[in-house]
């Protein structure tokens, strides 16, 4: 899959207010998927449909040990959009030096 298609995906997924909220909790240290229901007022199952979403993107892997099931930050979402970025700015980059040499032109 193209790094756009997959940068767009993240980016939805970011979109959600409760997807990024459980990111940013489990950036710190993973957690219980209990945890992260918890102070978010959801389910356990709303939370668990959200964590498929997530770990689809690859922005968070969850590891179950007897009946718990632990959820921690993937890097390998993040490493996408920040090649994507990376891309863009260079693109961006690039035209921008075209506009000031056609300026510079005059």
């Amino acid at each position: 899959m193209n790094s756009a298609v997959q940068a767009a995906q993240i980016f939805h997924a970011l979109g959600d207010p409760t997807r990024r909220a459980i990111v940013e909790r489990v950036s710190h240290q993973p957690r219980s998927v209990s945890a992260l229901a918890e102070p978010l007022g959801i389910t356990l199952t709303a939370v668990t449909q959200h964590l498929r979403v997530l770990e689809q993107c690859r922005l968070v892997r969850t590891e179950k040990i007897g009946r718990v099931r632990t959820c921690s930050l993937d890097p390998a979402g993040l490493m996408t959009v920040e090649r994507w970025i990376a891309d863009c700015r260079s693109a961006w980059d690039k035209r921008l030096d075209r506009l000031g040499d056609l300026l510079d032109e005059d």
